[in-house]
């Protein structure tokens, strides 16, 4: 007959490590459990990351708006430095 061995001190420190893990675990579910119970209410109208966003077209960033009409005013220069009389300059 084959003889069972005696449990390995690996085998009982996996348990125990086992053990010692599934503790934690819980320990940090009553944390959050806690955590959220003392959170503030959450169901309003609305949502406090994003109620500062308007519907429809968001208006440019600064710096966006800075760079166009540096854009616009080199295009109107452009524009009048041409020749307005329609006629195309000899190449």
């Amino acid at each position: 007959m084959a003889q069972r061995g005696r449990p390995t001190l690996q085998k009982r420190q996996r348990e125990r490590a086992r053990v010692e893990k599934q503790k934690d675990r819980e320990a940090r579910k009553e944390v959050a459990k806690e955590r959220r119970a003392n959170a503030p209410d959450r169901s309003g109208a609305i949502d406090p990351d994003i109620a500062h966003i308007a519907a429809g077209p968001q208006p440019m960033p600064e710096w966006q708006a800075e760079v166009f009409a540096e854009a616009e005013a080199a295009a109107e220069a452009e524009a009048e430095a041409k020749p307005a009389t329609g006629e195309k300059p000899d190449a």
